[in-house]
């Protein structure tokens, strides 16, 4: 027997999610209300379907040929608020010889997220803003937690890679983005960083579910715009990938 976890969606053929051709296990409940989400149905941790580790891992197994080149990425809503479930599934997964990441905001303290940071092989870390009041406006919570989770990724030698969404009039700003550059150059932990230009595919959900969009005339980042950013990167000597 497994612990219980409580999922959201699976994809067996993902791309987008680490390295590789990957299995995405989608988790339910997240304690952030990012502006930006284009999941809200994920945020309420009692929608989920109830999930045993053991049975998540057996269909993991099943797809092993086809995610051999990559592995499985364990993603939400927030999987470390489920830290008990994802740290047991990561460790049936390492031992079994498959890679294994976690896609998260690093929103919950370190006491209750080092056990997963420790079973996993990487992170996927989304950093929203270095800026408090920013942070708090995107998300409703300040980065504290975030960077901690980074801290200790550098201290752990724990391989990661950053997401950061690009929103004009918020995070898509010159002088934020090379204070954060300037932060980054010093991780040795940190591969590499995912820009993801804003979009509004996710808006059709806010609405489902009778959410406000608060970004709905937030138009989608320039040309040049996203050629300031590369520049930025570029010039801290900083290795990035543009991820829609």
């Amino acid at each position: 027997m497994g612990i219980t976890g409580y999922i959201h969606s699976v994809e067996s053929f993902g791309t987008l999610d680490g390295p590789g051709v990957r299995y995405v296990l989608f988790l339910q409940g997240c304690g952030l209300r990012c502006l930006y989400c284009h999941n809200p149905d994920t945020w309420n941790l009692s929608c989920g379907k109830a999930v045993d580790s053991e049975q998540a891992a057996a269909d993991i197994f099943s797809y092993r040929n086809f995610i051999r080149t990559g592995g499985v990425t364990v993603s939400g809503g927030e999987p470390f608020l489920q830290p008990e479930f994802v740290a047991d599934l990561l460790r049936r997964c390492r031992n079994n010889g498959i890679h294994t990441a976690v896609d998260t905001a690093g929103s919950v303290p370190l006491s209750i997220s080092k056990p997963v940071i420790d079973a996993a092989d990487m992170l996927l870390l989304d950093i929203k803003s270095l800026d408090e009041k920013l942070c708090k406006r995107l998300t409703g919570q300040g980065p504290e937690n975030t960077l901690a989770t980074l801290d200790y990724c550098e201290q752990t030698k724990k391989r990661v890679w950053l997401r950061h969404v690009l929103v004009p009039g918020l995070t898509l700003d010159k002088a934020l983005l090379e204070e954060m550059a300037d932060y980054l150059r010093s991780f040795s932990c940190v591969e590499l960083t995912e820009l993801l230009p804003f979009h509004k595919m996710g808006e059709f959900k806010w609405k489902e579910l009778n959410l406000r969009y608060e970004l709905g005339g937030t138009p989608v980042p320039s040309g040049e715009e996203l050629g300031m950013v590369k520049k930025i990167f570029e010039k801290n000597g900083l290795r990035y990938l543009w991820k829609e």
